[in-house]
């Protein structure tokens, strides 16, 4: 198939989905996806990107204009209490889809639940602790059960990059050093999501599972203390877990604790990755601005 025939469709033109998408771009596909307001859609659109509405309460205005000629799909909009809303509103359209060849859903590491800082993989049967995590591991199911091109599940660990890390809330005095001991947490840099991602079009694999972080679990204050060294900043106080000032959604967060393994990554799709730890991931991102 020759480059300029290749599309990429994305049900959520988030974080992630941009980075695969300039760079897919920047390789001569056709990149398409959604939003949820006429803002956003004007602004993706100047990017490069072919935009379209879409949310929970509303579909697509003409499925299959938007979806026609997608070669390559992929989903990151979250499931609610009610199930997948892409699932929900867009299965046969993505189903008569002749020119489909790779499906992604990404998915969270939050699946396997906790394990009190015990190491987990792909073969790790999930158990998922809060109502979002369980939410996911229903829609990889569900994704994974249709047949109509092969489904890959990526799990992201807390996902960093250019634009989305700590150096905004050290420089802005709000950073907080969390000491909850034992509690580590895996992490992975959006420049790797996309590295490996592109592998996996390379060699889809139907109903296949990929963990997607990097070498080195660490406690989320020690990521903290290093970008204040970084940036010359004397690091914020440790605060016991207890007494933090955290929203419920980030206090969440704590109650699971495990070590993720990426070994099927590197083993199945050839991914070598370019920020295998935050310190390396933290240095180039400063390096970047300058």
């Amino acid at each position: 198939m020759l480059a300029e025939q290749r599309r990429l469709f994305c049900f959520g033109l988030g974080y992630c989905a941009q980075a695969l998408g300039r760079k897919l771009i920047n390789d001569g596909w056709t990149v398409a996806g959604t939003c949820r307001s006429e803002a956003r859609r004007r602004t993706l659109s100047a990017d490069g990107f072919q935009t379209f509405l879409f949310d929970r309460d509303r579909p697509l205005a003409e499925p299959s204009a938007a979806l026609a000629g997608t070669t390559h799909l992929l989903v990151s909009v979250p499931p609610d209490q009610r199930g997948d809303p892409v699932l929900d509103a867009h299965t046969a359209d993505i189903g008569v889809l002749e020119s489909l060849s790779w499906v992604a859903y990404l998915s969270t590491t939050g699946v396997y639940g906790n394990h009190d800082g015990g190491w987990v993989d792909e073969t790790t049967v999930p158990s998922p602790t809060t109502d979002r995590s369980r939410w996911r591991l229903a829609a990889e199911q569900a994704w994974c059960s249709l047949e109509f091109a092969p489904v890959q599940v990526f799990r992201l660990a807390g996902i960093y990059g250019g634009g989305r890390n700590q150096f905004a809330g050290v420089r802005a005095g709000t950073a907080q050093r969390i000491d909850k001991p034992g509690q580590v947490f895996s992490r992975v840099h959006v420049a790797d999501i996309t590295s490996s991602l592109t592998a996996s079009m390379a060699r889809p694999h139907h109903g296949r599972v990929y963990n997607l972080c990097d070498d080195e679990p660490a406690p989320s204050e020690a990521v903290v203390r290093y970008a204040c060294e970084l940036l010359g900043r004397d690091p914020p106080p440790l605060i016991p877990f207890e007494s933090a000032s955290l929203s419920p959604m980030a206090r969440s967060f704590y109650r699971d604790n495990r070590r993720v393994r990426n070994d099927r990554i590197k083993a199945e799709l050839g991914v070598s990755l370019r920020f295998p730890n935050y310190r390396i991931g933290l240095k180039a991102i400063l390096a970047e601005e300058k």
